[in-house]
């Protein structure tokens, strides 16, 4: 039964970070709905890792490829070393704003904020806001001649990722798309700020939970981290392929029946 949970777990991690739909939120409302205990939040950063191996893996080419091309230039790398700057900009507002919770707010993870009904009510104020971004003009701004505002933009947008129901890549993306990305752009752009975001949560909750990480029984918490790992390259090859052409709409739609479903199971 363990493996079959941390199966169950990492699936839905692995499919719902990518996607713009909160996988905090789908691990713990599903995890109801088929009468699986709620993960906790410790334990849902934790599973993160994956997610951020299956990140790395997607874009090694891409990585590599862009820092070999721009060794040869003059500039040496300044694409590359833009590139990391900007995710650097982007991943400051929330290690600042997940640091003052992590002190001052350590009751944080089992607030208000994690209940269904906020999750719900977040969940509708998201596919709103998606709907704005989706139709918004001006798709020319892109990885290559973006500059650092747009990072800091789309990092305060990250931050409000903590709250369960907003969606990392659904606020960031949202906030390139409002900003004047372009679609593929900005979901990749979005994926790689998600790298040190991602794991610097699944680095501070594994020490913080490190008594209780014990208990995990191993071999399961591997295998969940493996399909985390899977699920998670199959949602990031979908949604950036799906994207570019589609846009938000499928999920706005979703998110908004999620939503109403939460409600009328209140």
């Amino acid at each position: 039964m363990d493996y079959l949970k941390f199966i169950f777990y990492g699936i839905i991690q692995g499919l719902t970070e990518f996607i713009p739909v909160s996988s905090t939120a789908h691990l713990k409302v599903i995890s109801l709905l088929f009468g699986v205990n709620d993960p906790g939040y410790s334990f849902s950063a934790i599973l993160q890792i994956g997610s951020v191996f299956a990140i790395f893996w997607y874009f090694r080419k891409n990585i590599i490829n862009l820092k070999k091309r721009n060794e040869s230039k003059i500039f040496n790398s300044f694409s590359f070393k833009k590139l990391n700057k900007s995710i650097f900009i982007s991943t400051i507002p929330i290690v600042c704003l997940g640091g003052f919770i992590k002190i001052f707010v350590p009751g944080f993870s089992d607030s208000f904020l994690r209940s269904n009904f906020s999750i719900a009510f977040v969940s509708i104020l998201m596919s709103l806001i998606m709907l704005f971004a989706d139709i918004s003009p001006n798709k020319f701004i892109n990885i290559k001649n973006h500059n650092y505002f747009n990072s800091l933009f789309i990092g305060i947008a990250q931050a409000f990722a903590i709250i369960p129901g907003v969606s990392r890549s659904g606020a960031t993306i949202s906030m390139a798309l409002l900003s004047g990305w372009d679609r593929r752009d900005a979901a990749k752009f979005s994926f790689l700020i998600g790298i040190p975001a991602i794991s610097l949560a699944a680095f501070v909750e594994f020490l913080s939970s490190i008594n209780q990480f014990s208990t995990f029984p191993f071999l399961p918490l591997l295998v969940g981290l493996i399909t985390t790992f899977f699920s998670s390259l199959i949602a990031i090859d979908f949604f950036i392929n799906y994207i570019s052409s589609n846009g938000f709409k499928i999920f706005i739609y979703y998110r908004f029946i999620f939503a109403i479903l939460i409600f009328l199971n209140l």
